[in-house]
């Protein structure tokens, strides 16, 4: 019933020197063989499809890298240092330390104009990455599919305004402006959708993780640091087990007393005998 509605509200201009009283009410109740038999031509919103075929490439690229480095103030000044350059911005920051290691995550994004002189001047201080992953994504499909249904949309917004304009009583009125909600609930979402897509298209995202190695348990170790480390782990093994104990007192308490109990029947029967 909506592409018959719409087919309507299509030629509905023509129909204006009519009787406006019935307007609103017919193009609701529009019956579909009077559609059929008038053979009237879709409007012409397909013919846009076509002038988007030239439209420019939208393409969202990101990057994942992964490094070792000496010296994670340095290389994270640097960074910063690039990412100025490059008229970026740090969207996120977080610094961690791990069982062997020392970390620092960043998310960049920068401009995808500056998107590939970025990770060559990145990858241009480091000797080797762990990882190192480029992706790019081609969403000008989805653009144009987007831009069309939004001018669709739009235009229909439009038709139905004009129908708000001329309706003559309250049930059309109220009709007309719940579809009128409707149309823009989906405008709004396909905006947000188009919006989110222009702002990744616009800035690539580069998340960037640099990590430095304990020294003490680099493969450079001495000996007697070794010794050393291994009395540690051997004292820490030993508090960790007594930590334990006193997480379990209640069971260890029980477990004495019922020891006590069985030792004094086992003494007192043998006294007995």
């Amino acid at each position: 019933m909506k592409f018959i509605m719409y087919t309507w509200l299509a030629i509905l201009p023509l129909a204006c020197g009519g009787n406006s009283d019935d307007t609103v009410q017919n193009a609701i109740t529009y019956d579909e063989s009077i559609i059929e038999q008038k053979n009237i031509a879709p409007p012409a919103l397909e013919n846009n499809l076509g002038n988007h075929s030239v439209t420019e490439q939208k393409i969202i690229r990101d990057a994942y890298l992964r490094f070792e480095t000496r010296d994670l103030n340095k290389t994270y000044q640097e960074t910063l240092d690039l990412v100025k350059k490059y008229n970026g911005y740090l969207q996120s920051d977080e610094s961690g330390k791990g069982y062997q290691e020392i970390n620092r995550s960043l998310v960049i994004k920068i401009p995808n104009t500056h998107f590939q002189s970025m990770i060559d001047a990145l990858s241009g201080s480091v000797s080797y990455f762990d990882t190192k992953r480029i992706s790019a994504k081609d969403v000008t499909e989805e653009f144009v599919d987007i831009e069309a249904r939004l001018l669709a949309k739009r235009t229909l917004e439009a038709r139905y305004m004009e129908l708000l304009s001329k309706a003559q009583n309250v049930k059309d009125i109220l009709e007309i402006e719940r579809e009128l909600a409707n149309i823009r609930e989906e405008i709004e979402a396909r905006q947000g959708r188009l919006n989110y897509l222009q702002s990744q298209v616009a800035y690539s995202t580069i998340r960037m993780e640099f990590y430095k190695r304990d020294a003490e348990t680099g493969i450079t170790q001495s000996y007697g640091n070794k010794m050393w480390n291994a009395i540690k782990s051997g004292f820490n093994g030993i508090s960790l087990f007594f930590l334990g104990i006193l997480h379990i007192w209640p069971f260890v308490l029980f477990l004495a007393i019922l020891v006590w109990f069985i030792r004094r029947a086992y003494l007192k029967n043998k006294k007995a005998s």
